[in-house]
């Protein structure tokens, strides 16, 4: 019955995966990780790592994965996918783009709240690989895209969804200066935030960014990410 069970996986995972890398990674992601709802999403699955997995007690060079950052569900994009899914209409038969996407999460949580076509973008390929997993596991479809897409127009979309993305000085300068084009073009701009340090915008930004909402984060959610209790939802007019 296990070789049974492990022959029907791999046709699975050979039949949704087109490359080799693709069914490697998708392998790779199912052995490593938990399916969760333990998160401000319950009515969301995820592939996590937990306290459950192995790699959470490991050392970081016993890691099979380069940053499997896309393996957390990050306290902004949790923030985002609860507000999205009590507020749909500010995704609702709208087209969303999900920049950063990792998990996948806000592009699952958009799709259930009635978004007409959802798009998640990582640079990382294992992170793609992840938001198909995902996807499929909450029987939702999205579309997934991998190529670097800052300074785009982003003409496609209508909303565009930024979780966790000010990790550091620099990309934050890239995103404010990004986003502040989108939103001149009339983009509806959603960004998820615990409040890191580099989530600070120049000031004529600052005017216009307005907090919709605050959330007191779960408690796991709290150890994992270094005394962070609460992560907010903006948005940008």
């Amino acid at each position: 019955m296990r070789c049974r069970s492990i022959i029907d996986s791999m046709k699975t995972i050979s039949k949704n995966y087109c490359t080799h890398s693709e069914q490697y990674y998708a392998k790779q992601i199912k052995n490593a990780t938990v399916v969760c709802t333990n998160h401000l999403t319950p009515e969301i699955k995820l592939h996590l790592i937990t306290e459950q997995c192995q790699l959470w007690h490991s050392p970081a060079n016993e890691c099979q994965f380069n940053d499997p950052f896309w393996a957390f569900y990050w306290p902004g994009g949790q923030a985002i996918s609860r507000f999205i899914l009590d507020n749909s209409k500010y995704v609702n038969n709208k087209t969303i783009l999900d920049i950063g996407s990792g998990s996948a999460a806000c592009s699952l949580a958009s799709a259930i709240a009635g978004a007409s076509q959802v798009t998640a973008n990582d640079i990382d390929p294992v992170a793609c690989v992840a938001a198909k997993l995902n996807a499929q596991l909450n029987n939702i479809n999205i579309h997934v895209l991998s190529k670097n897409i800052l300074f785009n127009d982003c003409s496609q979309w209508e909303v565009i969804i930024v979780g966790d993305m000010f990790y550091s000085q620099d990309m934050a300068d890239v995103l404010w200066k990004w986003l502040d084009a989108l939103c001149n073009r009339g983009k509806t701009i959603l960004i998820g935030d615990p409040g890191r340090h580099c989530f600070k915008p120049v000031h004529h930004i600052q005017e216009r960014l307005k907090k919709l909402k605050e959330y007191k984060l779960t408690e796991n959610c709290c150890l994992e990410n270094r005394g962070f209790s609460t992560a907010s939802v903006w948005i940008l007019e």
